[in-house]
């Protein structure tokens, strides 16, 4: 593989966490952990993100909210004006190119390392094809979760990538990477910290191929590379477009282009219809006019695989990488792109495209939406225990009001009933998220939401009931209030889990909470990423390698070569094809 940058003088990985990591970029070979000991790893697996979790939804609601507030504050797109500004080339040995395409896989370890597992693998064989290891490797956003913290990248990104590939083979892939929302959290200080550098560029047997946060990348066959960083759907930047006018008096109508970007807007625009806008203005402004083609649109951020095949292009969502799954069967049949409403006064002909495969199908996606029931108290006890609270001092509130009790210990002990009742229903309102002003409006969000809330009202009525039938409520006081919190609340934290389940079951039917429904699950399996094939002749295809069922136990490889991996899966793992491969020519 041939690549305009010059081979960095020094080899050594200084971003390692461990004298464990690796020591060279080209093969000399790195001590390797004798155990799953996180003091042998050089970092810590993590378990995956309770998305549920009160202390986690309230501070991902805050990091949003700055993020929207000060989001063009903090951002350092204007500063990357100052970087390099290189045009890379990746070219196979055979003149042709392997390239793979992985988002959102900064979860859970035994997700994310299973993909990362595959990837770093010197061969696949997948229903009959022998697919090589990519000499090019693309993170398509959301490499961490839940925030941008650099220990957090170590951890759930750097970390399993690193014990997946130790030390770069002799084709010394390259790897690119878009940010993601989640990258974003921090003003990309930290993406830019592991992806952008000017030393010891490497990560993992990967080196890292760029400058800034976006990327041009020439490929066989006048085939090109560009990713985008759109600061979570907001613009695009001046330099970002100055950098793209460049690459652009590089392309003719002979060049064909995949454009990878952090979020399908193509399909979020049914909803939000100036989601596609700043793509849309991309190719329209930046690649039209040379007369190339973009066929092929990749992104991540929606956690599964869904390809759109259309007239010019095809649109493919791969957001599979490590984080939970969310769900396929709600995904329109039909799309067009540009929608027809957006709000843009010079968009481009609207064109249609049909849902042509997804993976895990809809049938199965429709199974897992069942088994919310059992997974969220057990994924999420924290938000088990927040509603066992909620319900608690309902049921105090509510018991307070029909036994009319007067004491001064009780009083001052007691939580008013109206004002219990009006945040019991406005949280489950503001649960269901209405849509703002900058989507389309739907009366189901408030009728789900308010009726979720009111459901819940009458759980609280009927448990004050039942408490008020229990001869703990005649104990002395304050030993009524002790005996609830010991037993009314565990009790009814479970059974208020299980209503909230229902309401999301029910809710994700009509396409409320849809994202709520599996993130509260925290599905490991069904994970995916996409290799494709450039031959010399120009013609692509695209293979999406999906894994049913990701490994759940791990220990130490006992091939010890440099470049294999640290862990091996005690069983093996599976991959096959999520749908036939694609061609384009």
């Amino acid at each position: 593989m041939t690549d305009d940058r010059a081979p960095d003088d020094d080899p050594q990985d200084g971003a390692a966490a461990s004298p464990h990591a690796s020591e060279a970029a080209g093969g000399r070979a790195a001590r390797r952990p004798r155990s799953t000991d996180p003091r042998e790893l050089g970092f810590t697996p993590r378990k995956p993100v309770p998305w549920l979790a009160p202390f986690l939804l309230i501070s991902t609601g805050i990091r949003t909210l700055l993020a929207m507030l000060f989001g063009a504050y903090l951002d350092k797109r204007e500063l990357q004006n100052a970087f390099g500004d290189g045009i890379f080339r990746q070219v196979g040995p055979d003149g042709g190119l392997w390239l793979d395409y992985v988002a959102d896989l900064g979860d859970g370890f035994n997700a994310t390392y299973s993909v990362a597992y595959l990837i770093a693998q010197r061969e696949l064989e997948v229903d009959g094809h022998r697919l090589p290891r990519a000499q090019t490797l693309v993170m398509g956003g959301d490499q961490v979760y839940p925030s941008a913290a650099y220990e957090a990248y170590e951890d759930r990104c750097k970390g399993p990538y690193q014990a997946a590939l130790p030390v770069s083979p002799p084709e010394r892939p390259t790897l690119f990477a878009v940010p993601g929302n989640h990258d974003w959290y921090d003003g990309l200080t930290a993406f830019l910290r592991l992806f952008v550098r000017s030393r010891d560029r490497h990560f993992g047997g990967w080196d890292t191929g760029q400058s800034r946060s976006y990327f041009a990348v020439e490929l066989p066959a006048d085939w090109w590379l560009l990713g985008l960083d759109d600061q979570s759907g907001s613009y695009l930047d001046d330099p970002q477009l100055t950098y793209f006018d460049k690459v652009a008096e590089r392309l003719g109508p002979q060049s064909r282009v995949i454009l990878t970007v952090p979020a399908p807007t193509w399909v979020k625009a049914v909803d939000h219809p100036t989601a596609y806008d700043s793509i849309d203005y991309f190719i329209r402004t930046i690649i039209a006019p040379t007369g190339a083609q973009v066929r092929l649109l990749i992104s991540g951020d929606l956690h599964h695989y869904a390809r759109y095949a259309g007239p010019d292009r095809q649109l493919i969502t791969c957001g599979s990488g490590g984080a939970y799954l969310y769900p396929t069967h709600k995904l329109p049949e039909r799309i067009e792109v540009p929608p027809r409403d957006t709000l843009a006064r010079r968009a481009s002909t609207s064109r249609p495209y049909d849902l042509a495969g997804r993976y895990p199908d809809a049938a199965r996606s429709r199974r897992y939406g069942w088994g919310i029931f059992p997974r969220l108290p057990l994924r999420n006890p924290g938000f088990t225990t927040l509603l066992g609270t909620l319900h608690t001092l309902l049921m105090l509130a509510m018991a307070g009001v029909v036994s009319n009790r007067t004491g001064t210990e009780q009083r001052l002990f007691s939580v008013p009933l109206v004002a219990m009742l009006v945040v019991t229903v406005l949280a489950a309102a503001f649960f269901a998220k209405p849509p703002s002003s900058g989507g389309k409006r739907h009366a189901r969000h408030w009728i789900l939401g308010v009726g979720h809330g009111l459901a819940h009202v009458g759980l609280a009525a009927a448990g004050t009931w039942a408490w008020l039938a229990l001869p703990l409520y005649d104990w002395p006081w304050p030993l009524p209030a002790v005996a609830a919190a010991v037993v009314y609340g565990p009790v009814s934290g479970l059974v208020a889990s299980q209503l909230v389940a229902a309401y999301l079951l029910v809710a994700g039917a009509f396409g409320v909470n849809v994202n709520e429904l599996f993130a509260g699950q925290g599905i490991e399996d069904a994970k995916a990423f996409l290799r494709l094939r450039i031959d010399p002749d120009g013609r692509l295809t695209i293979y999406p390698i999906a894994v049913d069922r990701v490994a759940r136990h791990w220990q130490v490889n006992p091939d010890q070569s440099p470049e294999s991996s640290w862990l091996a899966p005690k069983h093996p793992l599976r991959p096959r094809l999520a749908e036939p491969p694609t061609t384009l020519t």
